[in-house]
């Protein structure tokens, strides 16, 4: 078997139990800087789906393009971050 999608097994196993209790979460809280926390973890998961169809060949990333970069796979690496940024911003700035 190909490390490589071994590797992809473990990510997909570890971040579905992480997604998993991240909706949890979201169940139980309906504070503003745990939605985008949760939200940060659920597009990080969905970018680790689409990273693996797009390795085995399933859909192809680089069809679409903005200023010469790969919209998915930029999509997956900003969104993610970006959520998890407003999630921290938004803790520091909630008064105790």
């Amino acid at each position: 078997m190909n490390p490589q999608i071994i590797l992809f097994i473990i990510k997909l196993i570890l971040g579905g139990i992480a997604a998993f209790l991240a909706i949890f979460v979201m169940s139980k809280t309906r504070d503003a800087s745990w939605m985008f926390l949760v939200a940060g973890f659920l597009f990080s998961y969905a970018a680790l789906v689409a990273d693996l169809m797009a390795e085995l060949g399933i859909f192809n990333t680089a069809a679409v393009t903005v200023l010469g970069l790969p919209l998915i796979p930029l999509l997956s690496a900003v969104i993610p971050g970006i959520m998890f940024i407003v999630a921290f911003i938004l803790r520091l700035c909630k008064k105790q």
